[in-house]
């Protein structure tokens, strides 16, 4: 595996993947989306308890899941930049961090939302909430520390620290329901042996947390070509590959 990935090492190789994975992966977080929103919106049942306020659900899970993904995967890219001094990786640690934000932004606004009808509160220092706040926090943090510096190298390397050191809020997001007694509900799909809601509202739940992945994917490729190419502007193949595009 790290002989076929070794060339993609190299920023052009690198530019070719990420676009033909944004390319190819877009359509398909498009058409999930569509299809996990409107069944989930429209034709999923309406639930006893909660009423319509429950839809939520189908974006407020999905957000929440792959911001905590986002920034799993932005630790692991930052780590393996410092451990093996890759460049390109500290340019996907910067393209990862402004999607997860927006990711984590949307967790905690429908998290809002949601939360006003059901506990009476648009916002309480619950232990979910408040780590889910923080991860927001480090997103900014990661994006701010990379454009204090004058130096990218440097800034590239001060961020993927802390994307480093700030993945250990992932698990206690995530266990933050069962180590404290928090107003936030516990698992609710995690559970695969028996998840706590019907398959007619788990499906179109599942189709949009596909959605959301594959949106983090091509989102994550296309801001990555992005920075590969402002980041080599003075080199021969990104000279080329604007010659190309000005024809």
């Amino acid at each position: 595996m790290f002989k076929w990935l070794h060339p993609y090492a190299k920023p052009e190789k690198a530019y070719e993947l990420s676009n033909r994975i944004y390319f190819w992966v877009m359509p398909f977080a498009a058409l999930c989306l569509i299809i996990g929103s409107i069944w989930g919106l429209v034709f999923a049942p309406t639930d006893y308890q909660q009423g319509e306020s429950y839809r939520l659900i189908f974006f407020h899970v999905p957000a929440a899941i792959w911001s905590m993904g986002a920034y799993t995967s932005m630790g692991i890219a930052g780590f393996c930049a410092l451990v093996w001094q890759i460049r390109t990786l500290e340019l996907a640690v910067i393209a990862i961090a402004p999607i997860g934000a927006v990711f984590t932004a949307l967790a905690l606004a429908t998290g809002a939302i949601w939360g006003k009808p059901m506990w009476g509160t648009w916002w309480v220092w619950d232990a979910r909430l408040t780590s889910e706040l923080i991860l927001l926090f480090l997103y900014i943090g990661v994006f701010a520390l990379y454009f204090s510096f004058d130096d990218r190298r440097t800034g590239g390397k001060a961020a993927c620290i802390l994307a480093v050191v700030g993945i250990v809020n992932v698990p206690i997001i995530h266990y933050s329901v069962e180590w404290w007694n928090t107003l936030h509900q516990g698992a609710t799909i995690s559970k695969f042996e028996k998840p706590s809601m019907p398959a007619e509202m788990l499906w179109p739940l599942l189709i949009n947390i596909l959605g959301f992945f594959l949106l983090f994917t091509a989102l994550t490729s296309y801001r990555f070509a992005t920075e590969l190419v402002k980041s080599e502007a003075h080199r021969k193949w990104v000279l080329k590959l604007v010659r190309q595009m000005a024809k």
